[in-house]
C-alpha cells in the first residue's frame, strides 16, 4: 500500500476513533515543552512560534520554550526534532522548507514524511518583493528590466537554501524569466540586514517580516504576491498587476512532532492550537503582520505536505536547483 495512504488511514483512525485513554491525554504535559524554530530569531517562523508558544504555556500551565536552531535552510532544526523522542515534549514550528529541501538536497538527514508527524498548518500569508529604499527600482517592472538587461547581476537574499523565502524568489525569477543570483543566510532577518546595507539587491520575503522594515532609508516594497492587494499596505500592487499575470506565492507556518508521538498528544496539541488561533487578540496580531490563521485538520495538513513535496520537486527540476 502507498505510504501516504497508510499514513492518512492511521491518522484518521487515531484522530476519530479516540482509542487512546483520556488519562494519557490529561497527563501531558507535566514538564516544559520545547518548540524548535529552524531559523534565526526575528523571522516570520520565529514570530509565529513565540506568539503560539506564549499562549500554549498558559493553557498547559507549563513553559513552552522556543529554541532557534538555524542552518541548512531549516534542515538542522527539523532534523533535531525528527530525531527527538516521540513523547510530545519536542515540537517543530516549520515553514515550507520541510517540503522544499527534499527536492534540493541529495542527502537529507531525515525523511519529512517518515520522521515528522504533521499536526496543523498554523498560519499563512503572502510574500513581499522588497529592495533597498535607496535602490533605483521604483516598481517591479524597473527591477525586472534591470535584471534582464544584465543577467546574473542582481543578487537576492533568503533565509537559507531551501527556505520558502528562497523558493519564493526562484518562483518569481522563473515567472519573470530572470537570471538572479542567490545569497543564502541563516535566517530571514539576517538577509534583511544585508539588503538594507546594500550587500544584496532584493528579497522576496514573508510579508510579516518584510513589511515591518518598509520605511524611508530601509526597504521599499515593489509588489505583494497575494491574489489581491493587502489591506495592511493597500498602496503596494500585486505582482499580478505589475507584469506577472497569475503569479501568487503564499508562505505558511506549521506545527510538527516527531514520528511516533502518541495520537492522544497530537489531538490535544491540535485542539489547543485551535483554541489559541481563534482568540480575537491572536487574529489581530496576525492581521497586523499580514497573516491569517489556518488550523486545518491533521489529515488535511498531511495531504498538504504531500502535495507540496510534489510541487517543489517540479520547481527544483525546472530551475535546476541543488543544494549538495
Amino acid at each position: 500500500m502507498n505510504r501516504s495512504i497508510q499514513r492518512r488511514d492511521l491518522l484518521a483512525a487515531g484522530l476519530f476513533a479516540l482509542a487512546v485513554p483520556a488519562l494519557a491525554q490529561d497527563a501531558w504535559p507535566n514538564k516544559p515543552v520545547r518548540m524548535v524554530v529552524p531559523f534565526a530569531p526575528g523571522g516570520s517562523t520565529d514570530v509565529v512560534a513565540r506568539m503560539l508558544g506564549q499562549k500554549l504555556s498558559v493553557l498547559w500551565n507549563q513553559p513552552v520554550v522556543v529554541e532557534n536552531r538555524a542552518g541548512a535552510g531549516g534542515n538542522v532544526g527539523a532534523d533535531a526534532v525528527a530525531k527527538a523522542p516521540g513523547d510530545g515534549y519536542t515540537l517543530l514550528m516549520a515553514s515550507g522548507s520541510v517540503t522544499i529541501n527534499p527536492a534540493l538536497y541529495r542527502k537529507m538527514p531525515f525523511d519529512t514524511q517518515r520522521d515528522l508527524m504533521p499536526i496543523t498548518n498554523v498560519a499563512q500569508g503572502p510574500m513581499l518583493v522588497v529592495v533597498r529604499d535607496a535602490a533605483p527600482y521604483k516598481n517591479l517592472q524597473d527591477l525586472i528590466a534591470a535584471a534582464k538587461a544584465k543577467p546574473g547581476s542582481i543578487n537576492f537574499a533568503s533565509a537559507g537554501v531551501g527556505s520558502q523565502v528562497h523558493l519564493a524568489a526562484e518562483n518569481f525569477a522563473d515567472a519573470a524569466g530572470l537570471d538572479l543570483q542567490h545569497v543564502p543566510y541563516r535566517g530571514e532577518a539576517l538577509g534583511y540586514n544585508d539588503l538594507i546595507a546594500g550587500q544584496v539587491q532584493m528579497m522576496v520575503g514573508n510579508f510579516a517580516a518584510a513589511s515591518a522594515l518598509v520605511s524611508p532609508n530601509r526597504l521599499r516594497a515593489l509588489a505583494v504576491t497575494s491574489k489581491a492587494r493587502m489591506p495592511q499596505m493597500p498602496e503596494v500592487p500585486t505582482a499580478h498587476e505589475t507584469g506577472l499575470p497569475g503569479f501568487e506565492n503564499v508562505g505558511w507556518f506549521g506545527l510538527f512532532a516527531p514520528a511516533g508521538t502518541p495520537l492522544a498528544v497530537i489531538q490535544k496539541v491540535h485542539r489547543d492550537v485551535v483554541k489559541v488561533m481563534a482568540e480575537t487578540e491572536v487574529k489581530a496580531r496576525l492581521y497586523v503582520q499580514g497573516m491569517s490563521p489556518v488550523v486545518n485538520s491533521t489529515a488535511d495538513f498531511t495531504l498538504q505536505i504531500e502535495r507540496e513535496l510534489e510541487r517543489w520537486a517540479k520547481v527544483a527540476a525546472a530551475r535546476k536547483l541543488q543544494a549538495n
